[in-house]
């Protein structure tokens, strides 16, 4: 690392431990979940319960030499400590850490009744408190989505191998959304390419066994370390070939043996016998009528010894049976097999939720004077017209979540007008009536003085000021550009 890296590093540590610390003392569960202000814990803890199974379906992958009853497991950036707390019954000890260390006394605190739990605080770059093959699990959840660098990412995922033991697996979430003109902080982080998460696993000897959410805000790798020179060693192929075989091709979100030809549910589910335990979505390619489909998942083994790798359909297929060819590190699966395309069932414009702006986790009661509509099945955001209590209320900023689907998120500002309590949205697309949505109005009038704090304000400047300052550097880009054509 030369000397200005390691400046850089410095720097961001000492910026995310004075943020993260400033949110912890004003309402870490906020910060943490986003959910309503002063949440209790019983509610925190619920609001996490999907994720913890989400987190628990990966532990059958683990193959380290480790017992189960002896595995340890680590958590980077373990906030207030949710996440840890139900997890720590799937492990002999289990150890999080956080950059803030008010975070850290907070998670102290919340898993004092857990021997097994274990809190450290980080420099929030690295994971230099533990050793070399030290934990059989790590993961982290919305955490690298608040790092500003992205060497400070990649950087812990090169820690994450080298603490974890051979065989051991990490589950880690990062940011997929396309780079914006936003510059990254503490809050707003950098964001990935899938492509690049992948190619960090080859360089690295990582076995790719999931990429999900693809250029969505929450993209989940599950990664299991290898030795050394793994991939280099895959990647010429087997000398003795495996016997690798289709038993049958279904869509990925139902039993059905036909799968869409496009649109949101367009991805099907390959169900192999004999399928390597090495293979990972870098070596294994599924190409339909001699068009490359995109791989997201590859299932544990199954009972019947089958294995599930899932993908998505690539563009441009017709309807009827499409040839599809398995390929397993530059061998091919012998045999050929089909996948029956049907034409697209309708998929209307819909409103997926109507949620407070700023307080997801308050559902419909708005209490941040900020209405956020998801809506899905139309590219024409432009054209979705709200209005609540007779006013035709305009949007403040929107965000497509789900370019596939697509998916959008649209924020409105609620007019002086509106009386609190009880009140009707109503959602038009053009002339397609969407729906009508019962939205509880607090009088809390406010609510945005409770969200002004040192650090929100500070970072709020200076994303005020980065614009400011970038407008004209764009527009002498596009000048030269001009001039030069």
């Amino acid at each position: 690392m030369s000397p200005t890296d390691a400046a850089i590093d410095t720097n961001v540590s000492r910026r995310m431990r004075s943020d993260w610390n400033r949110r912890a003392r004003f309402d870490p569960r906020y910060y943490v979940a986003l959910g309503r202000r002063n949440q209790s814990w019983e509610g925190f803890l619920r609001g996490a319960e999907e994720l913890v199974l989400g987190l628990e379906r990966e532990l059958p992958r683990i193959s380290s030499q480790t017992a189960p009853a002896a595995r340890l497991a680590l958590e980077i950036g373990c906030g207030p400590g949710r996440l840890m707390l139900p997890l720590s019954r799937n492990f002999h000890e289990i150890h999080g850490v956080d950059v803030s260390p008010r975070m850290v006394q907070l998670a102290r605190q919340n898993l004092a009744v857990i021997s097994r739990a274990h809190v450290h605080t980080a420099d929030g770059i690295s994971l230099g408190q533990f050793e070399d093959d030290s934990f059989d699990f790590v993961y982290s959840y919305a955490v690298f989505q608040h790092i500003p660098i992205r060497n400070v990412v990649f950087n812990y995922m090169k820690e994450t191998r080298r603490v974890l033991r051979t065989g051991g697996v990490a589950r880690m979430q990062f940011n997929g959304l396309e780079e914006g003109a936003r510059q990254s902080d503490t809050w707003h982080g950098v964001r990935f390419k899938a492509s690049e998460i992948a190619e960090f696993a080859r360089a690295h000897d990582l076995q790719l066994l999931a990429l999900e959410g693809a250029g969505t805000q929450y993209m989940w790798g599950t990664f299991a370390k290898r030795s050394a020179g793994w991939y280099r060693a895959l990647h010429g192929g087997s000398s003795q070939a495996p016997r690798i075989s289709i038993r049958k091709i279904t869509s990925a979100s139902s039993p059905a043996s036909v799968v869409p030809a496009r649109g949101p549910h367009a991805a099907f589910a390959l169900w192999v016998e004999g399928l390597p335990s090495d293979a990972d979505l870098n070596t294994l390619q599924v190409r339909v009528a001699e068009r490359e489909a995109r791989l997201t998942y590859i299932g544990a083994a199954q009972m019947d010894g089958l294995r599930q790798v899932t993908g998505i359909l690539p563009d441009g297929l017709d309807a009827g049976f499409q040839r599809l060819h398995l390929t397993w590190a530059n061998t091919v699966c012998k045999g050929e097999s089909f996948v029956r395309l049907i034409p697209p069932g309708p998929n209307p414009p819909r409103i997926v939720s109507v949620t407070d702006g700023v307080y997801l986790g308050e559902g419909r009661t708005i209490s941040s004077n900020i209405v956020r509509v998801s809506l899905e099945g139309t590219a024409r955001r432009e054209d979705l017209e709200v209005s609540v209590a007779g006013h035709v209320i305009l949007p403040t900023g929107s965000v497509c979540t789900a370019p596939n689907i697509p998916h959008f998120e649209v924020d409105f500002k609620l007019p002086a007008g509106v009386p609190p309590g009880t009140n009707r949205l109503e959602c038009r697309l053009g002339r397609r009536y969407l729906g009508s949505f019962e939205i509880m109005v607090t009088s809390d009038r406010f609510w945005w003085w409770r969200r002004l704090h040192p650090v929100e304000l500070y970072q709020a400047a200076k994303r005020y000021l980065w614009a400011r300052r970038a407008e004209p550097l764009r527009r002498n880009r596009a000048n030269a550009s001009y001039i030069g054509s």
